[in-house]
């Protein structure tokens, strides 16, 4: 057994230091790769462009990894993946867009797929025949970025960058007008329908436009659009009048717009103003007069040919207009009269005279208008309807003066108060034709025929007389006639008649005589103291 209490002998530890592994240069490379995988994969981190989604209702020639962004003819992006949405009705298709084009992807920006497409407006897309199709972009203004878009049916037909505006048309129907049909400004192609589509009550339809620069600055405050379509046909009481503008507007429709002409200082329509679209250039171009007069005019005759529209004339220049044709009951002796309302605009009237102060007065006057037209209705002033067109049977009113017409007084506490007429001149040809026929009818005409044939009996045993006994004796005066005139052809007319023979020596001796006064002539001119001397005697 050891002895433990001796620890002297017992042995020390000591630490000895850890020794260092060497850096083996085997173990630069897979660093250095490890630095340039990571370099790479950052810089493409900060390269890489944004990933974007487009929702199409179909994706006709869109492939991943074959179809292309394009903005301005420009590869921004590729496509990497198309798919079906979750309920299978559209087409989702992935992206991948360039850094540099990131700037483009906001808000209001639109894609659509760009293919060949031939419409009645012009043909487009031509080159993807050999490129095949691509997806179209255009930007917006926004400032908002977007990575969920849905794509457009078509392509936009006015791109955000080309200069001019956009406005606004409201009207009943559509009619032939459609995207891309033309505005016309003075037959001048300026512009296009860009959208159309329902209002949201359903009772109109409102069309988006775009006039170009710099025919955009002459759509003002007073600026008419109308209907262009086709060929404006209109034949009616003022005659017949044919407008276009031009073939295409023929092929697809159109909207032409022009300035009121009477607008004075207009101002500049802003963008995205709203106009309504009339059906026809005269109805654009009708002066909305602000002053008017409502009358209405009784007739005893037909108004067919008359209609609400139809014009209203002073001595053949227009001054209003029809408003309303019908019927009027009448409680009295229950039945019912022809009845006619119209419309009288005083400014029509002034702008066919020369203005003057006094006369403005009294138009704007409403007293002064009163006592005006009583005046004129004083003096013989009476409506009456003629027929303008013969053609088409169609008829206005005119007012004219009628001298020998029942004086009449207008009742101004009517509303609207009543004018007198007179019988149109077509009217009056038919009292008269009927009165005639009215006089025929009551001729004896039997009793009449009876007498014609008697007179016609007695005149045929007549004729038998004149043959029977008067012909013979107008027979032998003729005879004894004929027998007198060879008498005087003989005495007179015949070569050896003695009248002739006798009439040759007369007309011999009258040509001795002048033959011997003309010797005499010529011997006095010779010798002209022969007639105080006398004549000489000749010598032998």
């Amino acid at each position: 057994m050891t002895d433990n209490s001796d620890l002297s002998n017992l042995p020390e530890t000591t630490s000895v230091p850890k020794r260092r592994m060497k850096f083996s240069v085997v173990w630069i490379i897979p660093l250095v790769a490890a630095i340039v995988a990571l370099g790479i994969a950052i810089q493409r981190i900060l390269t890489e462009g944004p990933t974007i989604t487009i929702i199409f209702k179909n994706a006709e020639g869109v492939e991943a990894g074959k179809t292309f962004v394009k903005y301005k003819d420009v590869d921004i992006g590729q496509v990497t993946k198309v798919k079906l949405s979750a309920d299978f009705r559209k087409v989702v298709v992935t992206a991948k867009i360039d850094k540099s084009a990131s700037g483009l992807l906001v808000d209001d920006a639109r894609f659509w797929i760009e293919q060949p497409r031939a419409t009645l407006s012009g043909i487009s897309g031509i080159g993807t025949l050999l490129s095949g199709n691509y997806i179209g972009l255009e930007p917006g203004k926004s400032g908002k970025e977007r990575r969920e878009f849905t794509g457009l049916d078509v392509p936009p037909a006015i791109t955000f960058d080309q200069p001019g505006r956009r406005f606004v048309l409201q009207t009943p129907t559509l009619g032939s007008i459609g995207n891309g049909s033309p505005l016309y400004f003075r037959q001048l192609n300026v512009g296009q329908v860009t959208a159309y589509d329902l209002t949201e009550d359903g009772t109109s339809v409102r069309i988006e436009v775009f006039i170009r620069a710099p025919y955009d600055k002459y759509v003002t405050d007073q600026t008419r659009f109308w209907q262009a379509s086709g060929i404006d046909v209109s034949l009616g009481a003022d005659g017949f009048s044919v407008r276009t503008q031009s073939v295409l507007a023929l092929l697809i429709g159109g909207i032409a717009f022009e300035n009121f002409p009477s607008a004075e200082n207009p101002e500049p329509a802003a963008e995205k103003t709203a106009f309504t679209l009339f059906n026809s250039r005269t109805e654009a171009m009708a002066n909305p007069e602000t002053i008017f007069t409502k009358y209405v005019l009784y007739f005893n005759e037909t108004l067919r040919g008359l209609n609400a529209g139809s014009p209203v004339t002073y001595l053949g220049l227009p001054i209003g207009e029809v408003a309303a044709v019908g019927f009027e009951y009448n409680p009295e002796n229950n039945s019912v009269r022809p009845r006619v309302d119209i419309v009288v605009y005083p400014g029509r009237f002034m702008s066919h005279l020369r203005k003057t102060p006094v006369l403005e007065a009294k138009v704007h006057a409403e007293r002064e208008r009163r006592a005006f037209m009583q005046s004129a209705v004083d003096r013989g002033l009476r409506a009456q309807l003629r027929s303008g067109n013969l053609l088409t049977g169609q008829r206005f009113i005119t007012f004219d003066i009628f001298p020998d017409a029942p004086k009449a007084k207008i009742d101004w506490t009517k509303a609207p108060p009543e004018l007198p007429v007179v019988p149109s001149g077509l009217q009056d040809v038919e009292t008269k034709i009927n009165s005639i026929l009215t006089k025929i009818e009551k001729m004896p005409l039997d009793g009449i025929g009876t007498d014609l044939k008697r007179l016609l009996e007695t005149t045929d045993s007549l004729l038998k007389r004149v043959d029977g006994d008067i012909m013979p004796e107008v027979k032998n005066n003729l005879e004894e006639l004929k027998r007198v005139l060879q008498n005087i052809d003989a005495t007179l007319v015949g070569k050896d008649a003695p009248t002739q023979l006798q009439l040759r020596e007369a007309l011999q001796e009258i040509t001795r005589a002048a033959q011997g006064v003309s010797g005499l002539t010529e011997y006095l001119e010779r010798n002209p103291e022969a007639l105080i001397r006398g004549k000489s005697q000749e010598k032998p």
